[in-house]
């Protein structure tokens, strides 16, 4: 499935990410951010457009390019870092380019894919998440601008945001009727920052909550077509489901990795514990969960790739591998003992920002509703 030129993208990949990000990976976790330098040195080598049409400023790759971005982002070691970088490329980007106008792209999706702009995805709310349909930030028309009134929550990228694709409901509407995407700016007048927000993991990713206060937005921003927004996320979601599948599995590998280093060297009994049967048979089943996902993971990726829409498989590859992913990782944790939960040791960090994969894009009840949809019950 990987080409030669593939296998060139992921060596020069992992050369910058080991190089430029992986050594800050504890310093950025305790500051509880990274410098947001990191998106235009990434957009100034090519990572962030390396599925997007030169056109655009991207480099014009397909999209297992994106895939092998997903996977060497996590050589950084900072899940947080992993994360804000596959907002930009997987989820504020696609919806650019797939849905907007030239302008729009000229003006919002070249910027995102050099680094100069910093997008976030404002879909969740209090009282909404993944039941996008039920959605209360309203949109009203006012000549030639909408104006915006609500909440969103669990912002990614929502703190140091340059714009945000946001979802409102065109005022008097009820369910899908009426959802409709704006690009809000963050000098937009009635658009602030309310406060940031305190995760357990993914703690070097500002996330946010933002408020909405008699927005003025230019119509022009507009971001699609007029109530066809919550068609227009429900594609965006495939491919932050299968991103976030791909992520956070190749997390769990390395950290698996790690964990089998450390069973060789740590001594019980008067023995390595990774010579005890039950932990080599425990890593022994890991292992072959990790690849099994693996392997569904990429046979989705590829139908992307060939240009299908996937959904059954998307939600199969997102529900397994975040299960999977957070499985293995306890059970790494487990093996180190006390170690694991001392913070001295990055276990506890991948253990912390894995469980995250079970929730964000549709949780697992979610994509289990799905698959028993496309199953025809």
């Amino acid at each position: 499935m990987f080409t030669d030129e593939h296998k060139a993208i992921r060596k020069t990949l992992r050369e910058f990410v080991e190089k430029e990000l992986a050594p800050y990976a504890e310093e950025w976790e305790q500051k509880e951010e990274f410098p947001s330098d990191v998106f235009r040195r990434m957009g100034e080598l090519g990572f962030l457009g390396l599925h997007y049409p030169e056109e655009y400023g991207g480099e014009g790759g397909d999209y297992l390019c994106g895939v092998i971005l997903a996977e060497e982002m996590q050589r950084c070691n900072n899940g947080g870092v992993a994360l804000a970088i596959g907002v930009q490329t997987d989820m504020v980007a696609p919806l650019l380019f797939k849905v907007g106008n030239e302008e729009q792209k000229q003006t919002y999706l070249k910027a995102a894919l050099k680094g100069e702009k910093i997008g976030a995805l404002g879909i969740s709310e209090p009282d909404a998440g993944s039941d996008v349909a039920s959605i209360r930030t309203s949109a009203e028309k006012d000549g030639d601008h909408f104006i915006i009134n609500g909440t969103k929550t669990f912002i990614t990228n929502g703190e140091r945001c340059d714009f945000v694709c946001l979802v409102t409901r065109l005022k008097g509407t009820k369910g899908t009727e009426g959802v409709t995407l704006f690009i809000v700016d963050r000098d937009s007048p009635g658009f602030s920052v309310s406060r940031k927000l305190d995760k357990v993991g993914m703690r070097s990713s500002d996330t946010a909550e933002l408020i909405f206060e008699d927005c003025r937005v230019p119509a022009k921003n507009m971001l699609g077509e007029e109530g066809k927004g919550f068609y227009h996320i429900m594609w965006e979601l495939q491919l932050e489901r299968l991103f976030g599948a791909v992520s956070t599995l190749e997390g769990a590998r390395l950290c698996m990795e790690d964990t089998l280093k450390y069973v060789k060297q740590r001594e019980q009994f008067g023995r390595p514990i990774g010579k005890f049967q039950a932990i080599r048979h425990r890593l022994a089943d890991m292992a072959t969960e990790l690849e099994a996902s693996r392997q569904l993971s990429y046979f989705t990726a590829d139908l992307i790739n060939k240009g299908e829409y996937p959904v059954k498989e998307i939600s199969m590859a997102k529900l397994y591998a975040s299960q999977v992913a957070c499985r293995v990782i306890d059970e790494c944790l487990q093996f180190y003992g006390g170690y694991g939960y001392m913070m001295e040791y990055p276990v506890q960090r991948h253990w912390r920002d894995s469980r995250v994969a079970r929730i964000g894009a549709g949780t697992d009840e979610v994509m289990r509703e799905i698959i028993s949809r496309q199953m025809g019950l």
